[in-house]
Formats: C-alpha cells, sequence, structure tokens
C-alpha cells in the first residue's frame, strides 16, 4: 500500500490539475480518433442495442480506456525491477510488491476515469447503473489478466533488457489488433469475404478471436454502450486469460525471484 501511494503522490506531484492529467492522454486520443475515423473515414459502429446511444466518441472511450489501462499496466510493469535496482540488492522484501504497486497506481487512475466516463454515458441516456456490479467484475478481470503479462515482462526485463523495447512494438501491433477504433463487425465483414486462409476453412476472424483483449473490450462496451448481457463466449473468454495469465506470471516470477538481485 505504501509503494501504491508512494507512485499516485508522485506522479502528479507539483502539478496544477493534479489527477485530471490522468484524463489528457485518453481524451486527446479520442478527439484524434474521432475526428480521423468518425469523420474522414466514415467508420459507424452502429447505435447501442437496446440503449440507443450514437456516440463515435463514447462508443471508442468505452474501448479505449481499458485497453490504455492495459498498456499502461504492461509499459510500467516491465520496467518496475530494473527501476528499482537499488532497492532490491539493499533490502529483503517480496519482489512482487514492485510491479503490483504499479498496477494499483494503474487501477486508481483507471478508476477515476471510467467515473468521468460513466457520468458522461449517464448524461447522454445509458442506464449504466444496473450493469456497475458486472462492470467490476470485468475491470477486475482485466486488471489480473494484465498482471500476470506484468509479471513475465518484468521478470524478463531483468534478464534480456530488449524486452522493454520489444514491449512498445508489440503493444502497437496488439492495438491495431483489437477493436478499439474499428467494430468487430467490421473484421467479420471482410473475413468472410476473403474466404479461408491458404485453401483452408479457418478464416481471418477465427484468428483474430484467439486475441484475449478483442474479448475484453466486447465486454465493456456492451456492458456501458450497449447496457446488455455479454455473449457467454466472451465472459468465458475473460475468466480463462485471466486465470491462466495470473497463473503463468506467478510461476514465472516465483522461479525467478531469488535470482533478480545477483541479475540485476
Amino acid at each position: 500500500m505504501n509503494l501504491t501511494m508512494r507512485e499516485i503522490r508522485g506522479k502528479y506531484r507539483r502539478t496544477i490539475f493534479g489527477q485530471l492529467w490522468s484524463l489528457a492522454n485518453p481524451l486527446a486520443l479520442m478527439l484524434i480518433y474521432t475526428v480521423v475515423f468518425g469523420f474522414i473515414l466514415r467508420i459507424e459502429p452502429g447505435k447501442g442495442d437496446p440503449s440507443g446511444l450514437d456516440s463515435f466518441a463514447l462508443w471508442l472511450l468505452c474501448g479505449l480506456l481499458p485497453w490504455t489501462f492495459f498498456a499502461t499496466v504492461l509499459s510500467q510493469g516491465v520496467g518496475s525491477l530494473v527501476g528499482n535496482q537499488n532497492l532490491i540488492q539493499k533490502v529483503y522484501f517480496p519482489r512482487i510488491l514492485l510491479p503490483l504497486s504499479l498496477v494499483g497506481s494503474s487501477v486508481y487512475n483507471w478508476l477515476f476515469e471510467m467515473v468521468v466516463l460513466l457520468i458522461a454515458l449517464t448524461i447522454l441516456g445509458s442506464f449504466v447503473l444496473p450493469w456497475l456490479p458486472l462492470l467490476l467484475v470485468i475491470m477486475m478481470l482485466l486488471a489480473v489478466f494484465a498482471t500476470g503479462i506484468a509479471l513475465l515482462v518484468s521478470v524478463a526485463n531483468v534478464f534480456f533488457r530488449d524486452t522493454q523495447y520489444f514491449l512498445s512494438i508489440i503493444l502497437q501491433i496488439w492495438f491495431l489488433l483489437t477493436p478499439v477504433i474499428y467494430p468487430v463487425s467490421l473484421v467479420k465483414t471482410t473475413s468472410d469475404s476473403a474466404g479461408g486462409l491458404l485453401g483452408t476453412p479457418v478464416i481471418f476472424i477465427d484468428i483474430y478471436q484467439l486475441n484475449p483483449l478483442v474479448h475484453f473490450v466486447e465486454v465493456f462496451r456492451n456492458l456501458l454502450y450497449d447496457n446488455r448481457w455479454p455473449e457467454t463466449a466472451d465472459w468465458v473468454w475473460c475468466m480463462g486469460a485471466s486465470a491462466v495469465s495470473i497463473s503463468l506470471g506467478l510461476l514465472v516470477f516465483r522461479r525467478n525471484e531469488r535470482l533478480l538481485a545477483e541479475s540485476l
């Protein structure tokens, strides 16, 4: 808790707007993507069903905020051990607290951003109140999923410092392969028209949906923008991906924890 509070207090220390800066990046991205994809390229995700919402900006934010949280956890988590080299080498404590403290501070900022989004959705007519319990569940699942991967990359970065540079490239590709700025229906239409890959019955959408973030984003949009129960398959994917991610992350971290001090 102390490490988490240190990250929260230190991040916006001596700034005029303080916590409001956490909204700057997603709002700037929303503005840019709305102009490019909403007005220039004319991507139409459709109205919320059954909410009736018809706002590309809000539709975009419902997917952008979860993605931004995920990317932030990984970007900060990858350097959590290397950045605290002196602390690790001088003091004994559970090393896992370092990446977890960064996850905690990211969750704090994410909650603030989501509250602002919920207020905006409510003002424009989205009835999100009954879906808040499920929203908290999916937020927890995404946090667990992101934590597991953050543990993996933090350990990998200790032994292979190239990890942090590879991660920035991977996140850019991962973002484009996640339906944040375009709807999944667009991928399905294009995939069906292209047919099977290399003469097989497997089409692109089958491979595309192996990305867990596809299902996380869909669940968030179903709850916030559409105001309806998400597909069961999406829930199963989210729970399964979270369980696998955190289990693998803890296993790898625990096996390498004793080697961290001397490897740094």
